[in-house]
């Protein structure tokens, strides 16, 4: 699914839509021992709506349009279409329209044998849905064409945590105490979370699910291993640092600020050029061989990034929104920081003066402020 998938089916994801239903809600609650304690199927039309709208909102937190970060696309291995596999098990919930207590059960079960998490956490499941109204040539809506129903289900997983009350007076001690922790609330921001099917080129897609998580820079592997049964991709995180690594080796030692500054324009550049494009923007290690050459690296170095990228990244692409970097920071050995904003790249370089090494920052204005007090240079 690219961004503007995920936005349509975020922005009709609203009881008040007419081409929306939320028809079946089930919710599980497990203990820190992976004891299921609960679990229960409501008929959402029987639901009072102050407590559905409370569903809905935390539901509507998977659909994050941090599309390629904190939601993610993956592909089911063909051995997850196998009986008691998770896509043969995710299939069978939506067919079910958990209508079915025999399925959803071994779904949540499901879940849980294939969860790792060390404190009580809440399973929140949801068929809905979806009239989609078809487009014509011009990507206009065409109400001439038919129909197609999209059906799906959209699950979080949301921490348990007791309520934190402050303190209390206590009549019987005469004394100010810290109030106890009773009370089980189950938090409303999803950890992880996915959509099934996928949403693909506006139609459902059994063969992809979308994994949500709260941290892109740590996502649940195991959830996305063993719980969806698919093979894990990089983070945003680890995406940056896998580039790095590659840049580093086959730069080498010519590597200094006014390349990883032009490095850093190209792939801006290249995502400026696609910047219509509803699917993610990547590159390759052609591309990355295209920009070192483009801003002057020496060729024998350039011949080094497809076996290094090879080894770094295998056949997987990166996001190139994911490698660039919005600001500078540049530290030194003898403690000096300076954090250059992306309109301020120009105005740092290096030289030598007298035989040292330095960093010059050029000033339009003799004004400057230190610790947020204005002085004179």
């Amino acid at each position: 699914m690219n961004k503007k998938e995920v936005a349509e089916i975020k922005k009709n994801f609203n009881s008040e839509n007419g081409f929306f239903t939320i028809e079946k809600i089930l919710t599980a609650y497990v203990d820190a021992e992976d004891n299921l304690l609960y679990s229960n199927v409501s008929n959402a039309y029987v639901i009072p709506q102050e407590e559905v709208d409370l569903y809905m909102e935390t539901l509507k937190k998977v659909l994050n349009t941090n599309v390629g970060k904190n939601l993610i696309e993956y592909n089911f291995p063909n051995e997850a279409y196998e009986e008691g596999k998770p896509q043969s098990i995710l299939y069978n919930v939506l067919n079910s329209e958990l209508k079915d207590e025999k399925v959803y059960e071994d779904y949540i079960e499901h879940i849980i044998n294939n969860s790792v998490y060390v404190s009580p956490y809440t399973i929140i499941t949801a068929y809905c849905t979806y009239s989609i109204r078809k487009k014509n040539k011009n990507d206009d809506i065409d109400d001439d064409l038919n129909e197609e129903m999209y059906k799906y289900i959209i699950t979080a997983i949301c921490p348990v945590s007791n309520s934190n009350n402050g303190f209390i007076f206590s009549k019987e001690n005469n004394e100010i105490e810290k109030a106890p922790n009773l009370d089980l609330i189950i938090n409303k921001a999803p950890v992880d979370g996915f959509l099934y099917p996928a949403f693909n080129n506006r139609s459902a897609d059994i063969n992809s699910v979308m994994y949500y998580t709260k941290n892109k820079s740590k996502p649940n592997i195991a959830f996305v291993e063993n719980v969806l049964g698919c093979s894990y991709s990089m983070s945003a995180d680890n995406e940056k640092a896998s580039f790095q690594n590659i840049i580093k080796a086959v730069v080498d030692e010519d590597l200094d600020y006014a390349t990883l500054n032009n490095i850093n324009e190209r792939i801006k550049d290249i995502i400026d050029d696609y910047k219509d494009d509803t699917e993610a923007i990547t590159v390759n290690a052609d591309k990355i061989a295209n920009i070192l050459t483009d801003i002057g690296v020496d060729s024998k170095r350039v011949e080094l990034v497809t076996p290094v990228y090879e080894k770094v990244c295998g056949e997987a692409e990166l996001t190139a929104s994911n490698l660039v970097e919005h600001k500078t920071i540049i530290n030194t050995a003898n403690g000096v920081k300076i954090d250059i904003k992306p309109f301020a790249m120009d105005k740092v370089r290096t030289s030598v003066i007298d035989g040292r090494r330095c960093l010059i920052v050029d000033i339009d204005d003799p004004m400057i402020e230190v610790n947020g007090l204005p002085v004179n240079l």
